[in-house]
């Protein structure tokens, strides 16, 4: 009995979760419905709502903006409507930090969680999974002697958490799997195995 309810979990878990953040996706854009004007939504058009409208929607605004943003006039409004923005006292404040850390983590030209290692931490000896995040750089780099990175180490299994450090880069090991294969080790407590993706490209640091 012990065995079967076990296997049954096994099965129940991963599934519930999964149909738990996709329901949690579709409400949270559904909600994107309120913005549009009520003789323009689903229910008015069609006589019943319709699930995931919003997501569709949603996709499509998303889309839209890019394609408008991707041209000179576009990026001209785009550039005056962020300068109305930074004008207002605290709104600038907010819009700037997530402008800067959302273009750091999206852009292609980016190097944030694009390269996972192996450090230690918390102490000599004991190692981890971290993720470089960026290049010390500008009074920082100039107060430290040598190259350093910026690495975040997460928590698990909650990897939303985690902690910021910067170490030489002479005492981090680049690993050659991938974000998501280190990112599920973590997750996983180590449980799930990170995948033979490429050897490691930076040889194992020395003790001293």
């Amino acid at each position: 009995m012990r065995r079967y309810f076990m296997a049954g979990l096994l099965v129940w878990i991963p599934l519930g979760i999964t149909l738990w953040v996709v329901r949690l996706i579709l409400v949270t854009t559904d909600e994107t419905l309120s913005l549009i004007p009520p003789s323009w939504r689903p229910e008015a058009l069609v006589g019943h709502n319709l699930p995931g409208a919003g997501l569709l929607i949603a996709l499509a605004v998303i889309l839209l903006t890019g394609v408008v943003v991707a041209n000179y006039v576009g990026r001209r409004l785009l550039r005056f409507g962020e300068g109305l923005l930074v004008h207002i006292p605290v709104v600038k404040s907010i819009y700037g930090g997530v402008k800067q850390v959302s273009e750091t983590l999206f852009s292609s030209e980016g190097q944030a969680f694009r390269q996972a290692l192996l450090v230690q931490y918390p102490r000599h000896g004991s190692w981890t999974i971290a993720f470089q995040t960026g290049v010390v750089g500008g009074e920082v780099a100039r107060a430290l002697d040598g190259e350093h990175v910026s690495v975040y180490v997460p928590t698990t299994p909650n990897p939303t958490s985690g902690f910021f450090l910067i170490m030489p880069r002479s005492e981090v090991i680049e690993l050659g799997m991938s974000v998501d294969s280190a990112l599920k080790y973590v997750i996983s407590m180590g449980v799930v195995g990170p995948d033979d993706d490429t050897p490691a490209v930076t040889p194992r640091p020395s003790a001293a």
